[in-house]
C-alpha cells in the first residue's frame, strides 16, 4: 500500500507544469525552480540578482537577461532559500542543493 505522503508528493507532481518547474543550465550546474513552493522572501535574488527575479506574483523566477553567473554564487543564491524552492544538481544529476 502506498504511504499517503507518497500519495501525495504524486499528485502535486501530476499537476506542476513546464512554467511551475523552469529550467536553467549554468555550465555544469542544473537550476530548478519549485514556483509552487516559492514565498517570494527575495533572498536569492539579493545574492544572484543576474540570476533570478520575482516576478509580478512575488515569485522567483530566472532573470529576463541572465548574465555572467558564477558557479558558486549561484549554489550560494539556491542554498538560502527558505523553503527550497530551488534546487540545483551537478553534471551527474547528483543534487547539491537542497543537501540530500
Amino acid at each position: 500500500m502506498m504511504d499517503p505522503a507518497d500519495r501525495l508528493a504524486r499528485k502535486e507532481m501530476t499537476f506542476m507544469s513546464d512554467h511551475d518547474r523552469p529550467q536553467q543550465q549554468f555550465g555544469e550546474l542544473t537550476v530548478t525552480i519549485e514556483r509552487t513552493r516559492c514565498i517570494g522572501s527575495g533572498n536569492c535574488t539579493k545574492v544572484a540578482p543576474q540570476v533570478f527575479e520575482l516576478d509580478d506574483s512575488n515569485i522567483v523566477a530566472f532573470a529576463t537577461q541572465i548574465g555572467e553567473a558564477d558557479h558558486q554564487r549561484v549554489v550560494e543564491a539556491c542554498d538560502v532559500c527558505p523553503v527550497d524552492a530551488l534546487i540545483v544538481h551537478d553534471a551527474k544529476g547528483k543534487r547539491i542543493v537542497p543537501a540530500a
